[in-house]
């Protein structure tokens, strides 16, 4: 999968309170998820995004509690991909389990800026910032995962496994 869309950053330690408040957990509707994902960052973030935008983060982003809503919203918001220098465990789980595309890029995250025009490359592993030519090396989505982001998550994968 190949995404164009600008960087938005976020900082270290964004949790999945700053990416869905527990308000909003009345409903899985990924639409209304999307409406207000980052809410607990700063009210109105979502208004700037625009669909295949990329999230851009510091390390361990997704930390705290264990919401599948998190990755839904950021996906309801039209997000296909979150760039981080490190992911919290469960949420890196869960994000792909929901259909997110997580990769994580260690220290080159110094590499991009917000408001960045970037191109992720998910199935070369290759990161490009277009707004400055720079290039980073990551880890290919393995192709068992790519076949899970591809039926749209781990519950879709299993109903077409089971099929």
């Amino acid at each position: 999968m190949k995404v164009t869309g600008t960087a938005h950053m976020v900082g270290d330690h964004i949790d999945t309170d700053a990416i869905i408040p527990a308000r909003f957990l009345v409903t899985t509707d990924t639409q209304v998820l999307g409406e207000n994902c980052m809410e607990g960052l700063e009210a109105g973030w979502v208004k700037r995004v625009k669909k295949n935008d990329v999230i851009v983060a510091g390390e361990n982003f997704g930390c705290g509690s264990s919401r599948e809503h998190a990755p839904i919203s950021i996906l309801g918001a039209g997000i296909p991909v979150v760039v981080a220098k490190s992911f919290a465990r469960i949420f890196y789980r869960n994000g792909f389990n929901m259909g997110l595309v997580l990769l994580e890029v260690g220290d080159d995250i110094d590499k991009i800026k917000d408001t960045d025009q970037i191109e992720v490359d998910t199935v070369n592993g290759e990161i490009r910032n277009l707004t400055t030519g720079a290039v980073i090396t990551c880890s290919a989505v393995p192709p068992f995962m790519q076949e899970i982001l591809d039926a749209g998550g781990l519950v879709d994968y299993a109903k077409r496994k089971l099929s």
